[in-house]
């Protein structure tokens, strides 16, 4: 019988990077939310992929960037933090933008892990062999030793599969898996509730809007045939309460719609959405709003 492999795999690098899209990819499941919009993940995402000889752990991590408000700093300390006690870091980098400043001072973190740091650059598809070429030199020059550089393009699954084999070779042999062969995520179901409808309304809101509010569920309730959920859209102004709801009702009716679609289709399950807006300000800014809202800094 071949010996199982199977560990944790840490997914980190800067805002918009494509984190949450290869994890997505490499799952064949909606685990992650994704947007164009920056730093939509908040907290940290475990993911499983099990195979009959391997399962990864596979952590998507919000982005690490320059910390605005307490929110923000619990955001860079989830994801910092979650490279610790892996077995294997994948580090992700764009292949259509420059080096800046945070992915050094992501590189000079990780220069204190003791394990592989694959060094993987992403969106492949939209840029040239050439300059793709000249993005990998570049990123060789840089003060830090990858184990492996890989390039890939999630959206056009493109060397996902060598990117896999990779991570298998560097598992450890443990003989275990760690989840059964059926769970796709350790995150409870209340937590992706609270995020396709935090990602419907980033996909429908502009400026300020995405990243000032969160969602609290006030009634859960779980039958045979349907999910009953009754939720709470947290803004910090009232001027964006007023954007949510849009004329008439209109905007919140069509988060609701669009939410409760992609949740039937996540659950396999009808479900029944209430949803309601409301004004705490600047949670953000506020650490006991932001663990009440589910962002923990004490769970990492």
């Amino acid at each position: 019988m071949e010996k199982i492999r199977s560990g944790f795999v840490s997914i980190i690098g800067r805002p918009n990077v494509g984190k949450s899209t290869l994890l997505n990819t490499l799952l064949k499941k909606k685990v992650s939310i994704v947007t164009d919009k920056a730093q939509t993940t908040r907290n940290r995402i475990n993911g499983i992929l099990t195979q009959d000889d391997a399962q990864y752990i596979f952590v998507d991590t919000p982005g690490v960037h320059k910390a605005q408000h307490e929110l923000g700093r619990f955001m860079n300390k989830v994801a910092l933090s979650s490279t610790k006690g892996v077995d294997i870091i994948l580090f992700l980098a764009p292949a259509d933008e420059f080096i800046g400043d945070n992915d050094k001072f992501i590189l000079n973190a990780l220069k204190e892990r003791d394990v592989p740091v694959f060094l993987v650059i992403t969106k492949s598809d939209l840029v040239k062999t050439d300059r793709l070429e000249t993005k990998i030199k570049e990123w060789k020059q840089q003060d830090f030793k990858f184990e492996k550089v890989l390039t890939i393009s999630s959206t056009m699954g493109n060397n996902l599969q060598e990117l896999l084999d990779e991570i298998k070779g560097k598992l450890p042999e443990t003989g275990i898996k760690f989840y059964p062969d059926d769970t796709f995520t350790d995150q409870p179901e209340r937590f992706l509730i609270r995020e396709v409808i935090r990602e419907e309304i980033l996909l429908q809101t502009e400026q300020e809007i995405p990243h000032s509010v969160a969602i609290l569920i006030d009634k859960f309730e779980e039958k045979k045939d349907i999910i009953k959920v009754i939720a709470s859209i947290i803004c910090e102004r009232q001027s964006q309460k007023g954007i949510i709801i849009g004329n008439k009702g209109a905007k919140i009716k069509s988060i609701g719609i669009h939410s409760r679609e992609k949740l039937e289709a996540l659950f396999d399950k009808k479900f029944y959405l209430e949803l309601f807006v409301k004004t705490k300000e600047k949670w953000r800014q506020s650490a006991s709003l932001i663990k009440q809202l589910g962002y923990d800094k004490d769970s990492y």
